[in-house]
């Protein structure tokens, strides 16, 4: 029986690196972790999803929206939400020859 490591078993059913649909799988992977973290952090600071969206101005399901992964949400939203939840975030841009930091 043949084995197979992570990287060939993505290649082969998602895409190579680089391809639209490996690129699309990578991004939808980086969102669901960015809206575990925030319900992570959201319960360490013992707040219910409907006192987060109070603290800034937005409805339950749209701080469930975040925990759950949809796509559609703003940058700005993301931000609010980790300074309600005193939290600092990094915004990381690689370019081709540098990197570029945001804090």
């Amino acid at each position: 029986m043949k084995k197979y490591t992570l990287e060939e078993v993505k290649a082969r059913y998602i895409g190579r690196p680089g391809t639209p649909e490996r690129e699309q799988y990578e991004l939808e992977l980086k969102i669901e972790i960015i809206g575990d973290l925030i319900r992570k952090v959201r319960k360490d600071r013992n707040l219910t999803q409907t006192e987060l969206g109070e603290l800034i101005g937005v409805q339950k399901s749209q701080i469930s929206k975040l925990e759950n992964n949809t796509k559609n949400v703003s940058i700005g939203t993301f931000l609010k939400v980790f300074e309600a939840l005193k939290a600092k975030i990094w915004l990381k841009v690689e370019l081709l020859d540098k990197e570029l930091e945001i804090n």
